[in-house]
């Protein structure tokens, strides 16, 4: 019940953000979104989708707004992974099963695949919220960084915009579909968490 009333009290605040600032809310609520703080973009978006719906905005420009802020708020989160992230990792990663190859493995990764490893996580619901901070610890190259996290996300913002738009006064209701698929990343982070671990203690052994 607890947690019902701050979801509630919470997404009063959103409406109240972007009803009076509108596109200027946007980027401010969607960099909140991208600095690693889990301020939930499936209601946003879809709200201003709805009023888009009103005639009070323009869905290209919600989406743009929505992927500015994207950027505004990755960047942060980028350099606290960048200058913070790998010493802290190397000096304590030990306690979570990270080692200094499996780091290396990552900043590879980032530097091979890291276009898309952030154009699909900016797709991605809970994902896309955190995926600046690994890019900055694997120091991932920062032009390619920035221009495929605006990609990515706004595609995702035009998207919810969009059905925010398409159901109008009845744009909550999406919450519930993206609440499910909330359950698939979890699934899918607890098969990856169990397969680490098996890989860690097999490579020790």
């Amino acid at each position: 019940m607890m947690l019902e009333q701050l979801l509630a009290a919470l997404a009063t605040w959103i409406l109240g953000i972007i009803s009076s600032m509108h596109y200027a809310g946007i980027v401010l609520l969607m960099a909140i979104e991208s600095a690693c703080i889990p301020l939930p973009s499936e209601i946003i978006m879809p709200f201003a989708g709805f009023l888009v719906s009103k005639g009070e905005m323009t869905l290209f420009g919600i989406a743009l707004a929505g992927a500015i802020g994207c950027v505004v708020g990755s960047i942060p989160a980028y350099y606290v992974g960048m200058f913070g992230g790998r010493p802290l990792a190397e000096r304590f990663g030990k306690y979570v099963l990270i080692s200094k190859d499996d780091l290396d493995m990552a900043d590879r990764w980032f530097k091979n695949h890291g276009e898309i490893i952030i154009f699909i996580a900016r797709l991605l619901p809970a994902v896309r919220t955190f995926i600046a901070f690994p890019a900055g610890v694997a120091r991932m190259n920062m032009m390619k960084f920035i221009i495929y996290t605006f990609v990515g996300s706004f595609i995702w913002c035009w998207v919810l915009g969009y059905a925010g738009m398409k159901t109008g006064e009845h744009w909550e209701s999406l919450g519930k579909y993206f609440h499910e698929f909330h359950y698939v990343i979890i699934a899918a982070g607890v098969i990856f968490v169990v397969w680490y671990v098996r890989r860690h203690f097999k490579s020790k052994h």
